[in-house]
């Protein structure tokens, strides 16, 4: 009798126990959630919001998987190097900042890409020495930084791709390139938007001698729109012409509308705009400021024709010239043809290139007047979530008119020869990563306050939005004051 009470009372001790330790918090102190209800928000997909024109629709690596960096190694696990070489769909976040010294440069080879530069802790991420280059499809790249400089004696654009297609570049800061500062043509849906352009190197190591140059810029519906380009002695831009396509004479595959608006050329030296060779572009509400190194104050684009007269695709280009402000020329602003010139033409060949309306254009929910996109644009292009030393001085150049330094190889007046010129590449400060419990690229604390588990990688749900997944929800939050108030 004593042995049955004993399994008696046993047995309630366990009961009670067991429904006394329901009633207390696990010993995980990480609230667990239980079958959550979502409401997430309907919205329309673009790229990311404000993305804007042609590009605006890119997936990038939307519904792949979360590559985190998590040093500064040129290659290597954990570098920026092996996430980009990476196959299948992915995203890529930062959990360090600083300056990647390349030994070569990097190419983005497999599609559906997304790098998250606004994740990098600190003051971001800048690549030196060697270039950024884009061979595929479906790429979204923000928030990153390329300074080339002379020390890795690479003949080469700081950023550049060509003949792919579903590409935007949002927000990035390139300078100190030998070849142009940046070069996107022969590309289909694609936009650059946002982006500072400046100091490209005029007497440096270039085989072919000065350079200097902001950009080749062209494509099959390609919009260009919020840049900032300062400093570059001339291709700012330079339009796309034939004779750079493998098929002078049938460039149809790579060459449609090129849409250039609310762009801010600063202190150009021998030429502003110019090429476009046989091409379509719209150059609407862009504000053109000469500097001390300007030598074609009132040259505002400088149309080019195609020489060979016995190309099917001989002759001046097309454009529409509206809304655009060349700073002190109050004739120019009354009238943008004035500031139009052809090379070589006739009376009759200007008024040929000249379009009554504008071409297609791509999506918009806002354009602004070339004053307005100059004041919005020196405010908010770059990498600007931190503005690193090089753009704050970039853009106080921009707003006063003045220049920071003499080529040191015979250039002036702002336009330089080497970084050095300039004090060279700024020490970027770096800060501990947030706590990521699951390692899924979003950090725990943001997980909780949008009702997500931090112990549940659920990056490619869409919990929060029907048009993001939750990885991308995230990283936009980080620019949400950017994109809030450039538009």
């Amino acid at each position: 009798m004593k042995h049955l009470f004993s399994i008696f009372f046993s047995t309630l001790l366990v009961m009670i126990l067991s429904c006394s330790s329901g009633n207390e918090s696990n010993d995980d102190d990480t609230p667990q959630q239980q079958d959550p209800q979502y409401n997430p928000v309907e919205e329309e997909a673009f790229a990311f919001p404000g993305a804007q024109g042609f590009g605006n629709k890119v997936t990038g690596g939307r519904g792949g998987q979360v590559i985190k960096v998590s040093n500064l190694n040129d290659s290597g696990v954990g570098s920026l190097r092996n996430a980009i070489l990476a196959s299948g769909a992915r995203i890529i976040v930062f959990d360090v900042s600083g300056t990647i010294e390349l030994s070569s440069s990097i190419t983005i080879t497999n599609p559906n890409i997304t790098i998250a530069g606004q994740t990098a802790p600190g003051d971001g991420i800048t690549l030196k020495n060697h270039s950024l280059k884009i061979n595929t499809d479906n790429v979204i790249i923000r928030y990153m930084r390329s300074r080339m400089g002379d020390e890795g004696a690479d003949q080469a654009d700081a950023m550049e791709g060509r003949y792919h297609k579903n590409i935007i570049i949002d927000h990035c800061s390139m300078s100190w390139s030998t070849d142009e500062c940046a070069s996107f043509y022969a590309n289909e849906n694609f936009t650059m938007q946002w982006c500072v352009l400046a100091e490209s190197l005029r007497n440096s190591i270039h085989e072919s001698g000065v350079h200097g140059y902001g950009g080749i810029w062209g494509g099959k519906n390609a919009s260009f729109h919020h840049n900032l380009l300062a400093h570059h002695d001339n291709r700012n831009p330079r339009f796309d012409h034939p004779a750079i396509y493998p098929s002078p004479d049938n460039t149809s595959e790579f060459r449609g509308v090129v849409d250039f608006r609310n762009n801010v050329i600063y202190n150009w030296g021998t030429d502003a705009t110019y090429g476009g060779e046989a091409g379509t572009f719209n150059m609407i509400n862009n504000y053109y400021k000469p500097g001390p190194a300007t030598q074609t104050p009132q040259r505002m684009l400088h149309a080019y024709k195609q020489a060979t007269s016995t190309s099917t695709v001989y002759g001046f280009g097309d454009f529409y010239v509206n809304g655009n402000i060349v700073e002190g020329y109050d004739a120019i602003n009354s009238d943008n043809w004035i500031g139009v010139v052809a090379k070589n033409g006739t009376t009759a060949d200007k008024e040929a290139m000249q379009l009554n309306e504008p071409l297609p254009s791509g999506e918009w929910s806002f354009v602004h007047t070339a004053q307005q996109a100059f004041d919005k644009t020196v405010l908010y292009a770059g990498a600007s979530l931190v503005r690193d030393d090089v753009d704050s001085r970039i853009v106080s150049n921009v707003q006063n008119g003045t220049y920071t330094a003499e080529g040191s190889n015979g250039s002036a007046h702002g336009i330089i020869d080497s970084q050095s010129d300039v004090g060279g590449w700024p020490v970027l400060q770096t800060l501990t990563a947030p706590q990521d419990s699951d390692n899924d690229g979003m950090p725990d604390a943001w997980e909780l306050a949008n009702n997500l588990n931090p112990n549940l990688n659920d990056a490619s749900e869409r919990y929060l939005s029907t048009a993001y997944d939750n990885i991308e929800v995230y990283i936009n939050s980080l620019v949400k004051n950017i994109t809030d108030n450039q538009y």
